[in-house]
């Protein structure tokens, strides 16, 4: 299907690729267990809410830089809200991807447990912080996307794109809880072994988050080509949200 979205959209094809791999190797394991399918399973199903996560923080940083306000505060700059959270993002990817090949090792499984509730942990506080600046741009009628429909007040299109982050953030949120709650539990505990718990908090949160970018289609909000042009929006501090 041909599409006029910016390139980085292709950060959903590219997850959605890594999941369906993580699920392969996964049932390939059930049979044929060895170390390195092990850690390609985790690996790739590390990623996705990862990655996801990183698509809404770049949604978030392009909402800021085509609104082009002056702002004050650095945490709100596009430059800051990219690479911040992209660094946060890596950093935990990368201690619970360590982490979950060190739990392939029996004399490692401890450490590497240990390592990923970090990960983890680590991926939460930088989630509930995303959550705060999305509600600070919701809130400020300054910050506007240019493209897609727009209902009276202006504004139709930034609450389409920001609730439909709120929504997939607060799936991934869920998501990292659960895998947080699992590694705490530990290797044979309740959690981890229950497989419907991995399927109903795990699986099903990151498919419902495609679900909501399929029926949103963020695309159209943030084409290849840019044509649309803020000229002048502005609005009462009564018609905030």
């Amino acid at each position: 299907m041909k599409t006029d979205s910016a390139r980085w959209f292709y950060i959903l094809v590219g997850t959605a690729v890594a999941e369906s791999l993580g699920y392969i190797f996964r049932s390939v394991c059930i049979n044929h267990i060895s170390l390195g399918l092990f850690i390609c399973m985790n690996l790739c199903l590390l990623l996705p809410p990862n990655a996801l996560a990183l698509f809404n923080y770049k949604v978030l940083a392009e909402i800021a830089r085509q609104s082009n306000v002056s702002e004050s505060r650095f945490y709100l700059r596009p430059r800051f809200i990219v690479w911040f959270f992209f660094a946060s993002d890596v950093f935990s990817f990368l201690l619970q991807s360590t982490g979950a090949s060190m739990t392939a090792d029996d004399d490692m499984v401890a450490s590497g447990r240990w390592i990923c509730i970090g990960g983890l942990s680590i991926q939460l506080v930088f989630l509930t912080s995303f959550v705060v600046l999305v509600a600070l741009i919701m809130r400020d009628p300054r910050y506007a996307v240019l493209e897609g429909d727009k209902d009276g007040a202006g504004k139709g299109s930034k609450m389409h794109v920001l609730w439909t982050v709120h929504a997939t953030t607060a799936l991934i949120y869920i998501r990292s809880i659960y895998r947080l709650v699992e590694f705490i539990d530990g290797y044979g505990g309740d959690i981890y072994s229950a497989e419907w718990a991995f399927y109903v908090f795990d699986s099903i949160m990151i498919l419902l988050a495609f679900i909501v970018y399929i029926v949103v289609f963020l695309g159209r909000y943030f084409p290849r080509k840019q044509i649309g042009r803020l000229e002048s929006y502005e609005l009462d501090h009564t018609s905030d949200i």
